[in-house]
């Protein structure tokens, strides 16, 4: 599936609530299936929207079947998507997946999708009514092509766009279709449920200022059976997981078809861009791949927070690089000082508590100089807004700041914020948890046993990155404060010997 790139962003209608800037990539993301094993969530979470059924209006496919696949390959090729090197397997990593029909050198083009197979902001609508409507009324793309989606989808055959739409899936794997309930009870100990709330919460927000400045001055252009909350989550779903940004294009977001049967590799690093000289849409590959062979494309450096609020899965442990956990830190508040540092905090956009990414290799200098900020006392007034702005990113050193002075006590609050979070993902890994609510219906028992396992997946990675810091960060207040140590054994030597 595809994904936005970097330096994405966007506006809203007016006054719109503000999605979160998806994370960023150098092209697009394949799709929600990984190269090493995940845990995923592949079960119908949610009915169908109210006033419609799977015979009335096609959201897509409910198992990802190489059938609704290869009528998507017959309908571009028909519509014009030249020969490619590629062909759709059932493979071992992904369910379906582009493999190689003959050998591939590093560095060469592959995809070649032309930008009429493709769907932006531009692409015309079937129904030219509700086109008009929206672009009269300046919506940005974001809404726009969800709107376009499940307008799309509502028209069946009628539609250009029903083959690629009936290969979609009919619940796109992300947390939008995770209850509330859902998120606080398998998600207590990660900060990735703060996310996930705010999503829902912002594409909620989203529909609704739509149908209160569009839809409900226009019903029967769209109707409320057609366009409610539950298909705009389906269409977000899809935007999440699928949307590319095309830097050649003067940056235009779009649904690339066929590029989205493409798998992830968190070892690949390759993109999606437009291609002047050949007029199509490519990715160039970072590998040789033979005849056979399972292409890869990468999603980014993201988390494996990341990767299941978007895409609904989460890779095997120890097997993503870029790995990360979201560590929070907070001022306390009986410092004296507490109003001063919330205020210099708030001067350069920063709150408390405030999150940071710890990795297995370590903490970055911003999680250091905001820790610099908790510890400081009354002697160090003078460098509250030093450390605020570091804590921001905002100095130009390279280094960032360095108080000797503070160390061991910043160490010892960080590695104490490790602890606390610690025993938050051991409670929950441990059985400590709420139990999950007795139900009979078998279907809702085994998605709920899923989105455990998606939930202990993540717990476990990233509770491995917090006990790695707590490693980390005991050795090195061990050493300082043996070093202490020595150093007044050798005083106190130097006292008995001049006496």
């Amino acid at each position: 599936m595809a994904e936005v790139s970097s330096a994405f962003c966007t506006s809203f209608l007016p006054k719109f609530p503000k999605l979160p800037v998806l994370p960023s990539i150098h092209g697009f993301a394949a799709s929600s299936r990984a190269s090493h094993r995940l845990t995923r969530c592949s079960i119908s979470a949610e009915p169908m929207p109210s006033g419609t059924s799977s015979s009335t209006i096609p959201w897509g496919c409910e198992i990802e079947s190489l059938e609704s696949a290869f009528a998507l390959q017959r309908w571009l090729s028909e519509s014009g998507l030249p020969p490619q090197k590629m062909d759709i397997r059932r493979v071992d990593v992904g369910e379906r997946g582009l493999v190689a029909l003959k050998s591939i050198r590093k560095g060469e083009k592959l995809l070649f999708v032309p930008p009429f197979l493709v769907i932006t902001a531009d692409s015309e609508w079937t129904n030219t009514e509700a086109g008009y409507v929206m672009r009269n009324n300046s919506v940005p793309d974001w809404p726009l092509l969800a709107t376009y989606l499940i307008s799309e989808a509502s028209l069946r055959d009628s539609s250009r766009w029903s083959i690629y739409i009936s290969a979609l899936p009919r619940q796109p794997y992300s947390l939008l279709y995770w209850t509330r309930a859902e998120i606080d009870m398998y998600l207590v100990a990660s900060q990735i449920r703060i996310r996930a709330i705010e999503r829902v919460s912002d594409v909620t927000g989203v529909y609704n200022d739509l149908r209160a400045r569009i839809f409900s001055k226009h019903p029967t252009v769209f109707p409320e059976e057609v366009f409610n909350l539950e298909t705009f989550k389906w269409s977000f779903g899809i935007l999440f997981s699928r949307l590319v940004r095309l830097s050649a294009m003067d940056g235009k977001v779009a649904l690339v078809p066929w590029a989205d049967m493409l798998n992830h590799n968190s070892e690949v690093e390759t993109f999606l861009d437009y291609d002047k000289s050949s007029r199509g849409i490519v990715f160039s590959t970072d590998r040789v791949y033979q005849s056979g062979e399972q292409v890869f494309i990468s999603y980014g450096k993201k988390s494996n927070g990341e990767l299941l609020l978007s895409y609904g899965f989460v890779p095997k442990e120890g097997t993503n690089p870029n790995d990360s956990v979201e560590l929070s830190l907070s001022l306390k508040k009986n410092d004296k000082y507490y109003n001063e540092k919330v205020d210099a905090l708030r001067k350069h956009g920063l709150s408390t508590p405030q999150q940071f990414p710890l990795q297995i290799t370590g903490w970055s200098l911003e999680m250091m100089a905001y820790a610099y900020l908790v510890v400081s006392s009354s002697d160090m007034r003078q460098r509250f807004d030093e450390m605020a702005a570091c804590a921001a990113g905002k100095t130009k050193s390279r280094m960032g700041i360095n108080y000797p002075e503070l160390e061991e006590q910043t160490l010892q609050f960080i590695l104490d914020c490790c602890e606390s979070s610690i025993s938050k993902y051991s409670k929950f890994l441990e059985g400590g948890s709420p139990l999950d609510p007795i139900t009979t219906n078998v279907q809702e028992a085994n998605r709920r046993l899923l989105l455990k396992q998606l939930a202990v997946a993540l717990c476990t990675s990233e509770r491995r990155i917090l006990f790695r810091a707590q490693y980390i960060l005991r050795r090195r207040l061990r050493d300082i404060r043996s070093g202490e140590l020595r150093a007044l054994t050798i005083f106190n030597g130097f006292r008995k010997l001049f006496k």
